[in-house]
C-alpha cells in the first residue's frame, strides 16, 4: 500500500508543525517568558522527526496518492499533529505532564475546545497563543481535507454538497487541488483579519483579539480568560463572536461564492444554509423563553445569552457567556440536540454535520410516504436535485458509526470511575470537537481531573469525530494495511 511514501509525506507535516512553533517562540522572547526553551526543544524534536522520515523514506518515483495512502496520511498525520505540538505544553511548566500537554494540543488541532487548565489567565502568553494557532491550523486543515481532499478517496461529507448544486464539482472553487486551497486560504484569512479588527474596536488588546479571532473562526473555543467571552463583560463583544461563530459554521464554499463571486443570493439559495440557521433561530427562541426573565433588559439578556449558546453548541466552537448547565431543563434539552448536529459540510465545524441529518429526515419521510403509497417513487431531494441511493446509504452507515462511537465512549468513560452524565456528554462534547459538556466537563469545568486514560481515550474521540469516523476507523483493519 505504500507505507514508504506515507512516512515521508508525513516528515513534511512533522517539520510544517516545527516551523510553526517559531510563533510562539517569538511571542515567547517577545514577553520575556521561559517558555521559548519548551518551543524551542519542540521545534527541534519536529524538525529532526520530519527530516528524517522524509529523507529515510522518500520516494522519488511515486507523484500520486491512492484513496488508502491518503487516508492513511490523514489519520496518522492528525495524531502525530497532536503528540509533537503537545510537547512544548508538556516542557512550558503550565501542564501537569506529557499526557494533560497531548490532550491540550490534540483538543486545539482538532478545534475542539476541551481544556484541562484550571487556571488559564496564569499560562504564558506563549503557551495561549499556540492553543489558539493549534486552532487556526486545524480549522483550516479540516476545510482542505473536506473541500479538497476527502471527497475524492469517498469519505467527505462534500458528496452531498455536489449532490445538491447542479454544477459538476462544486467544491472545486479552482482548477486544481492547491489552487482551492489557495482560494481557501484566502477566505479563511479575511474573515480572521476582520474578526480581529472588529474584536479590538471593543476593547480587546490585539494579543487577546488575534486568539480569540483564531479559535471563533476555526470554531476552536479556547479562550484566555477563565471565564471564557464572559470575562470580557460586552454585550458587542458577544454579538460579534456570534456572528463570526456563525460564519466559520457555514460551507466555505459560500463564502467565496458570495464575497469573491458577488453571488449575493448564494447563502439563501443553499438549503443546508438556511436549514443551518433556522436550527439556531428556533434553538435561540426556545432557550430564551425558557430563561426566567422579570423586565426590561432581562429580556435582551436572555436572547443575547440564548443566541450565543445556540450558535458556540451548534457550530461545536465551545465557548461560553454563562454556565447553560444552570438554565430550565428544556433549554438545556435543545442545546444537547444542538450537540448531535454540528456546523454545515466545508465549514470548520464538527458533528454529524446539518446536511447529513437533513438526509437522514428526508429519508425517514420518503419511508414514511412509500408505507402510505407503497408504489410511490420517493427519493432524497436536495435543492431538487436527486441524492444518489449511494450517498443516502453512506449516510447512514456514518450516522450508524457515530452513534455507535458515542455510545462506546461513553460507556468506558463510565467504567473509569465518572457519573452517565459526565461521561456521555464528555463522549459527545469530544467527538463532536465541541469542547465543553454536561456534569463536571460542563462550561464551569474541565477536563483535568479525569484518569489519564480518559484522556488519552477522549483525544482518540477528538480525531475520530474531526475525520469524520471513517477515516480514522478503517486504519484499524488489518487488510488495509495489506499490498
Amino acid at each position: 500500500m505504500g507505507l514508504a511514501y506515507v512516512l515521508s509525506l508525513t516528515g513534511v507535516l512533522c517539520m510544517g508543525t516545527g516551523l510553526f512553533m517559531l510563533l510562539p517562540l517569538g511571542i515567547a522572547l517577545l514577553y520575556g517568558e521561559p517558555g521559548w526553551r519548551a518551543f524551542a526543544i519542540g521545534m527541534g524534536v519536529s524538525l529532526l522527526l520530519g527530516a528524517t522520515l522524509f529523507f529515510l523514506f522518500r520516494d522519488k518515483k511515486t507523484r500520486e496518492l491512492n484513496h488508502r495512502q491518503g487516508m492513511a496520511i490523514v489519520g496518522i498525520s492528525w495524531l502525530v499533529a497532536g503528540l509533537l505540538g503537545g510537547v512544548p505544553l508538556a516542557l512550558s511548566g503550565d501542564f501537569s505532564g506529557f499526557t494533560d500537554g497531548v490532550f491540550e494540543s490534540i483538543s486545539g488541532f482538532t478545534t475542539t475546545g476541551a481544556s484541562v487548565l484550571t487556571n488559564v489567565e496564569a499560562c504564558q502568553k506563549c503557551v495561549l497563543f499556540w492553543r489558539a494557532l493549534t486552532h487556526w491550523l486545524g480549522g483550516m486543515g479540516f476545510i482542505v481535507l473536506s473541500v479538497a481532499i476527502l471527497p475524492f478517496i469517498g469519505v467527505g461529507g462534500m458528496q452531498l454538497f455536489r449532490a445538491e448544486v447542479p454544477s459538476p464539482t462544486p467544491d472545486r472553487l479552482a482548477p486544481r487541488i492547491t489552487d482551492t486551497a489557495s482560494v481557501l486560504w484566502k477566505v479563511y484569512a479575511a474573515l480572521t483579519a476582520a474578526e480581529v479588527g472588529l474584536l479590538m474596536l471593543g476593547g480587546m488588546d490585539w494579543f487577546d483579539s488575534v486568539c480569540h479571532a483564531f479559535a471563533t473562526m476555526a470554531t476552536g473555543g479556547f479562550s484566555t480568560k477563565n471565564a471564557s467571552i464572559a470575562g470580557f463583560h460586552s454585550d458587542y463583544i458577544d454579538v460579534v463572536v456570534t456572528i463570526f461563530m456563525l460564519l466559520a459554521g457555514m460551507n466555505f464554499t459560500l463564502h467565496f461564492q458570495m464575497l469573491w463571486q458577488r453571488r449575493w443570493s448564494a447563502w439563501w439559495r443553499n438549503e443546508e444554509w438556511r436549514t443551518y440557521m433556522y436550527l439556531w433561530a428556533a434553538a435561540t427562541v426556545v432557550a430564551a423563553l425558557a430563561l426566567d426573565w422579570e423586565a426590561g433588559d432581562a429580556l435582551w439578556e436572555a436572547v443575547r445569552l440564548s443566541a450565543f449558546q445556540a450558535a458556540t453548541i451548534l457550530t461545536t466552537t465551545g465557548f461560553a457567556t454563562t454556565d447553560y448547565s444552570l438554565w430550565q431543563p428544556v433549554a438545556v434539552g435543545v442545546l444537547v440536540v444542538l450537540m448531535f448536529v454540528g456546523g454545515s459540510a466545508g465549514s470548520t465545524g464538527g458533528g454529524p454535520k446539518v446536511m447529513r441529518v437533513m438526509v437522514v429526515f428526508k429519508q425517514v419521510a420518503a419511508e414514511l410516504k412509500r408505507l402510505v403509497h407503497p408504489r410511490v417513487v420517493a427519493p432524497v431531494r436536495l435543492e431538487h436535485h436527486t441524492v444518489e441511493r449511494s450517498i443516502v446509504a453512506s449516510v447512514w452507515g456514518f450516522m450508524g458509526a457515530y452513534i455507535a462511537c458515542f455510545i462506546v465512549v461513553g460507556l468506558f468513560l463510565s467504567t473509569m470511575g465518572l457519573d452517565l452524565v459526565t461521561s456521555f456528554s464528555a463522549s459527545i462534547a469530544c467527538l463532536g470537537n465541541i469542547g465543553p459538556g454536561l456534569g463536571s466537563v460542563g462550561p464551569a469545568g474541565n477536563y483535568a481531573h479525569l484518569p489519564a486514560a480518559a484522556k488519552w481515550l477522549l483525544s482518540l474521540a477528538m480525531i475520530v469525530g474531526r475525520l469524520e469516523v471513517y477515516t480514522v476507523l478503517v486504519l484499524f483493519l488489518p487488510e488495509f494495511w495489506r499490498d
